[in-house]
């Protein structure tokens, strides 16, 4: 099977555990204004205006962003790290966008690596019918679970989506006792207002079996992105998240999980 793919990050220790190959999948039904990767939006092939320089001289070049690839051919990518997985405990990481958009490619890709013993990890924003996690469960060994926002109204106002499918899921994963990491960014006076917090404290209070939360501030590194994209982005009036208010929000987490990590 074939799936639409806008990125491949070999060697990255910022999406699960050890040295991980991280395949970006195109395509989210979601509508952050703070997206980091505008470009995963569409589930199409994208063609953009970028600019080369030769010297003196500046070319206008047009840039594909997007290539299928086969479930096959992301394994082999998996299978030349395979050594520096075992060796560090990581795997291969699907994310996005959001990867359960393409859930057969996923299924198919993650079902692929099972079969040769990599670690498989899925990054999600839980936004996908409940029974798509269901084709993947018996072979992801970890959830990056993405929550934002727990009023149901907020989440509409700043995703452009209800945030109850998204609960429902992550409760699923619960049921199924699935090894899960929650991952919280960082937008300030948006996701890190003191009720928000305080309503995913009292979620992971509930879920004992989650031990461990990712806090991701917001950076506006995705700016040129955006340019390229000819696509108004948020850079303009997000600034850089303060450190100081990151770690207060890290010691805000720290009775109810085992580990909190500031960026992953």
């Amino acid at each position: 099977m074939k799936g639409t793919v806008f990125n491949i990050r070999s060697f990255s220790v910022n999406d699960g555990p050890g040295i991980r190959l991280t395949v970006f999948l195109k395509g989210c039904p979601l509508n952050c204004f703070w997206c980091h990767n505008p470009e995963s939006r569409s589930p199409e092939e994208e063609v953009v205006k970028s600019s080369q320089r030769v010297g003196d001289k500046c070319f206008e070049v047009d840039e594909t962003i997007g290539y299928e690839m086969r479930a096959s051919e992301i394994l082999e990518r998996a299978l030349a790290d395979k050594a520096f997985f075992e060796e560090s405990g990581g795997g291969i990481t699907l994310s996005g966008g959001e990867p359960m958009f393409q859930h057969e490619f996923v299924a198919e890709i993650l079902q692929l690596c099972k079969k040769h013993d990599i670690h498989t990890a899925l990054d999600t924003s839980g936004f996908a019918p409940t029974q798509f996690f269901e084709q993947v469960l018996p072979y992801t060994d970890l959830f990056l679970f993405d929550l934002k926002l727990m009023d149901d109204a907020q989440h509409i106002q700043h995703t452009g989506e209800s945030n109850k499918l998204i609960l429902k899921n992550l409760q699923h994963l619960v049921d199924q006792n699935k090894k899960i990491i929650i991952r919280i960014p960082l937008i300030l006076g948006v996701t890190d207002t003191v009720a928000n917090l305080t309503t995913i404290k009292g979620l992971l209070q509930k879920h004992k079996a989650i031990e461990r939360i990712d806090l991701l501030p917001y950076h506006n590194l995705a700016q040129a992105k955006y340019a390229r994209l000819g696509t108004p982005g948020p850079s303009a009036y997000l600034e850089g998240y303060p450190k100081e208010k990151a770690a207060e929000i890290r010691s805000f987490f720290q009775e109810s999980v085992s580990v909190v990590s500031i960026g992953g």
